[in-house]
């Protein structure tokens, strides 16, 4: 199972997510997040980590050409794609791709028919924050979708509900940021080597 460690500023956090068996490391390039790291902070955990592990850029409505700068200065794997960004933008990108699908509390499920031969994050519904909240999942909800294709799942995962999340979603991976921080951007070693053995434990 892919395990994302996401919001990363820091190149020490970064290495001992790896250390404690992160398979995959994200740093946001947004403006508006309170994780947002400057080119030079992400070379930084870029060359903390090596290159066996996924290494993930998060954009928000980014446009092609910003996207193009960070990914041609940074040893990325994937761009992240939280915002209002189409299917056919998406079709134009050369790299793989993880786009994030907002999962609303009540209403009808989303398609996820678009994003055919992308990988599919699904985290809570916030047009402002865009991720990184601390709020859940309706993990049924979310078990709906995971069931008619492989899902990473973010939102509110920590490392005591963890093993029920994915006990009762079946994802593919998870992605975690704020329930493994002492701030933003900020990670707890003992949270992240919890949360993770936690995952390795069930899968085991």
């Amino acid at each position: 199972m892919l395990i994302k460690i996401c919001g990363l500023t820091r190149a020490d956090d970064a290495r001992r997510a790896v250390e404690a068996g992160a398979t995959a490391i994200g740093m946001v390039f947004w403006p508006g997040s309170p994780r947002a790291v400057t080119l030079a902070q992400a070379e930084a955990v870029g060359a903390a980590v090596g290159g066996d592990v996924l290494t993930v850029g998060v954009f928000v409505d980014a446009t092609r050409e910003e996207i193009d700068h960070v990914m041609r200065r940074v040893p990325l794997g994937a761009a992240q794609l939280h915002g209002h960004e189409s299917p056919a933008f998406v079709g134009t990108l050369p790299w793989p791709v993880i786009k994030a699908v907002p999962v609303a509390g009540t209403g009808p499920l989303p398609d996820l028919s678009p994003w055919a031969g992308v990988r599919v994050l699904l985290d809570t519904h916030d047009p402002e924050r865009r991720g990184g909240t601390g709020r859940m999942v309706d993990w049924a909800r979310a078990a709906v979708l995971a069931a008619t294709r492989p899902v990473i799942l973010a939102g509110g995962l920590n490392p005591d509900n963890v093993a029920e999340a994915v006990m009762r979603v079946r994802p593919s991976g998870i992605d975690v940021s704020s329930g493994v921080e002492r701030s933003p951007g900020v990670k707890d070693e003992a949270r992240v080597r919890a949360l993770i053995e936690a995952v390795r434990e069930l899968e085991a």
